[in-house]
This record gives C-alpha cells, sequence and structure tokens, in this order.
C-alpha cells in the first residue's frame, strides 16, 4: 500500500486540536489558566468558520473545555501532557484509493527535553487515529508534526537539528529518514535546512521546527520567514535558510518561487529574541488562520499571506499568548484530509 501527505492546502475533513491543561502551557495562575484557554478557543472558532474542530480533552477537564467552547467544536476523550496537535498527534496520508491512514511517529518530548513530560502524548497518535477511523500507519521515527513541511507532490522540508537529533533518533543518517519519510508520507525527494531560528534552538525550544521558517502555500512556492533587522540573531539565520532555500529543487526538479515574509518588528520580549513568525499559520477550506502580535508589520504580512492564499479569507488571531508558551497557531493544529472516514468525537 502506498501512502501519501496531501499538501496542507488540499480539502480537509475537519481540524483536530488538543485542549491545554496543565505544567507551562496552563500556567501558574489562574489569570496564566484563562489566557491559555482564551488563546486556543480562539484559534478553534476562527477555524470552525471554515470547517469542523475535533478537540482531545482530558476527561476531568470536558467542563472546563465546554465553558470555553462554541457548543459545535467536536470532544473526543483522553489523556493529555500537553497541547500541542501538530506535534503529539498522527499526520494524516491517503492511499490510491483514497482511504485514510495516520502515521503515528514516536513522541518523546522535543527530544527528550529535561522539561517535558510525554507518557501520555506519546499516546495521542492512536488515540486520534482511532477517533478518526483512520488506519494506523505505525512509524518508528521520532518526528513531529511542526519538523516538516511537505508539498503534497514528493518534496518535503526537513531541519538537521531535529530529525538528526541524537536525542530523537541517534545513529540516524539523512538516507535512513528519507527513506521512513517516503515510506509513511510519500516523499521521495528532501530538503534539509541546517537548523532553525534563534529562540527555537534553546533550551525551551524544539530545536529548529521549519513551521517556523518556510510554508508552501502552493505548488513551486516557498513563503519564507525573514529577519531583516540585523540587531536580532535571526538576521543571519534567516540569509543562511534563504541561500539553501534558493538553491535547492522541488521533487520535480524546479525551482522555488520564494515570497519573503517580514518577521515581526518587536524584536525581543522581555525575556528573550522573540521566534515570532507569521509563517506559523494554518491553512482551511476556504480560510486561512493565521498568528498577529499587535505589530507594525502585521498589516504587511498578512497582506503577503493573503496574495500567497489566493481564494482563502486570512482570519489573524493574536498569538502571542502562544509564542509565550513555546509555539503558534500551526503547532497546536493537525488537519485531516476529507476522505471517506469521519472522526467519533461527540459535543
Amino acid at each position: 500500500m502506498t501512502w501519501r501527505m496531501p499538501a496542507e492546502t488540499d480539502p480537509h475533513e475537519r481540524l483536530w486540536m488538543a485542549w491545554p491543561s496543565g505544567g507551562y502551557t496552563l500556567g501558574d495562575t489562574d489569570q496564566d489558566a484563562q489566557e491559555a484557554r482564551s488563546a486556543w478557543a480562539a484559534v478553534a472558532h476562527a477555524a470552525l468558520r471554515y470547517e469542523p474542530v475535533t478537540m482531545v480533552v482530558r476527561p476531568e477537564d470536558r467542563g472546563i473545555a465546554k465553558a470555553y467552547l462554541d457548543g459545535r467544536v467536536g470532544i473526543v476523550e483522553a489523556q493529555l501532557d500537553d497541547a500541542w496537535m501538530r506535534d503529539i498527534g498522527p499526520s494524516f496520508v491517503t492511499d490510491d484509493d483514497g482511504r485514510l491512514g495516520a502515521v503515528c511517529w514516536v513522541f518523546n518530548g522535543w527530544g527528550q527535553q529535561s522539561w517535558a513530560s510525554w507518557g501520555h502524548d506519546a499516546r495521542i497518535g492512536r488515540a486520534v487515529s482511532d477517533a478518526a477511523g483512520a488506519r494506523r500507519v505505525p512509524s518508528r521515527l521520532v518526528n513531529e508534526g511542526g519538523g516538516f513541511q511537505t508539498d503534497g507532490l514528493g518534496t518535503v522540508l526537513l531541519t538537521e537539528t531535529v530529525q538528526l537529533d541524537p536525542g530523537r533518533n541517534p545513529g540516524a543518517s539523512k538516507a535512513d529518514v528519507e527513506a521512513e519519510l517516503e515510506r509513511t508520507i510519500g516523499a521521495r525527494h528532501a530538503v534539509w535546512l541546517p537548523r532553525g531560528l534563534t529562540r527555537d534552538t534553546k533550551e525551551f525550544g524544539t530545536r529548529g521546527h521549519v513551521d517556523l521558517v518556510a510554508a508552501i502555500p502552493s505548488a513551486d512556492t516557498l513563503l519564507v520567514h525573514v529577519q531583516y533587522n540585523p540587531e536580532h540573531p535571526d538576521f543571519e539565520v534567516s540569509g543562511e535558510l534563504l541561500e539553501v532555500l534558493r538553491a535547492s529543487r522541488t521533487a520535480a526538479g524546479k525551482p522555488w518561487t520564494i515570497i519573503e515574509v517580514p518577521a515581526p518588528q518587536q524584536l525581543h520580549d522581555g525575556e528573550d529574541w522573540v521566534d515570532w513568525s507569521y509563517i506559523n499559520h494554518v491553512a482551511l477550506n476556504g480560510g486561512l488562520v493565521a498568528c498577529s502580535f499587535n505589530d507594525a508589520h502585521d498589516e504587511k504580512a498578512l497582506r503577503i499571506l493573503a496574495d500567497a492564499y489566493r481564494g482563502r479569507h486570512v482570519v489573524a488571531v493574536d498569538a502571542r499568548t502562544l509564542f509565550a508558551r513555546g509555539g503558534g497557531i500551526h503547532c497546536i493544529t493537525q488537519q485531516q484530509p476529507r476522505s471517506g472516514s469521519g472522526p467519533l468525537g461527540r459535543n
């Protein structure tokens, strides 16, 4: 059986999310918890305008979640450590007959990070697969959905510091990773980036997820995060990444049309250099939910996204609360492509 992960811009059955329920994501105070829950709910409600949304919720948090969520949001109960569905959930694929599969990667807390717990999250791929009625596609590769981007046509973007991370896949070669991605998501051509954004490589980061630096809005086209201010360390990082991407090709051997997306004007959040990125958006059926930051560059960046995703209405959600916890809108969502199967989530 041949599996292929469709492009994120292909039609969706629904969008999956996970409800924040503890740890640093929920925060230490009641105000922190309210901010986190409100931010996750805002993304769910923005997405709900365009397609169904199903939220994975701990059984003991069902009442709290329902107090924040529109009644149309489906709920599937499962134990959780965290709420980054892109990383803990499965990557949905389809076969030649349109049947739905779900690649269940090994999840180990972004490379066994000292601050992470993942006993429950390591089983979310299976729980979501079953609820979606998908055939499970097991993988021994430690991987997260935010760690790669695919065009659905055979090309995959990866980061050397993620899939080749000794804390994830010790001893693995590029050839090993590429073979597994061909088997599971149908990627036959890999573009390897050397690293991710500066803050994302530090203690509380993912060590370089690609969904902060590049997105694929259409065939042969890349949206690329660019830091234009030389005061920020990502000025050099984005220059290096642009050089790699300009020299790369698609699986069909075509050069990319590269669209530069400016980083927000704000450089620092009081703790460190920000890794805020407009690239971390999610495409939906007729829509796009994008990050905003109450920043001088918001309007320009959102116009660029609207032009790149012609025919989709762009809805901006303030993502500062999300990024303060380690990610963005793409990080907390996972699309399920349209097929003959649907989830069993109930309100």
